[in-house]
């Protein structure tokens, strides 16, 4: 191994981070376009995506992420068609995990899915 291989890697990170698969579309601070990227690792302070195209670093970026809301952040690297965002404030990473469709209160399964008792 030589001492290039570990230039590939972003900064080192600290803090747990999930493994797992969401979409969203990045765009600028200003509101441009950026594309779509699918996020693979988040923790409370950043993220890891994919990217549909090259997206450099040093850019404010904002987003939405599932079961959060909007995101503001700096893509702090950047490699071909991945990049690194740093959080300009911590977020639960735990919230992008719950089920789309569980909502306070309310039971996970569809309504034309649940049993139905019928009084006779």
């Amino acid at each position: 191994m030589d001492g290039n291989e570990n230039m590939d890697r972003g900064p080192a990170r600290s803090g747990p981070r999930d493994s797992l698969f969401l979409l969203t579309n990045l765009s600028s601070a200003d509101g441009t376009p950026l594309g779509r990227a699918r996020v693979r690792n988040l923790s409370a302070t950043g993220l890891m995506a994919d990217c549909e195209r090259a997206v450099p670093a040093g850019i404010r970026i904002r987003f939405d992420l599932r079961g959060i809301g909007q995101v503001n952040g700096s893509v702090v690297w950047s490699r071909e068609d991945r990049i690194g965002i740093a959080f300009d404030e911590a977020i639960d990473p735990q919230l992008a995990r719950r089920p789309i469709s569980a909502q306070a209160g309310q039971a996970s399964v569809p309504d034309y899915l649940r049993q139905r008792r019928l009084i006779r």
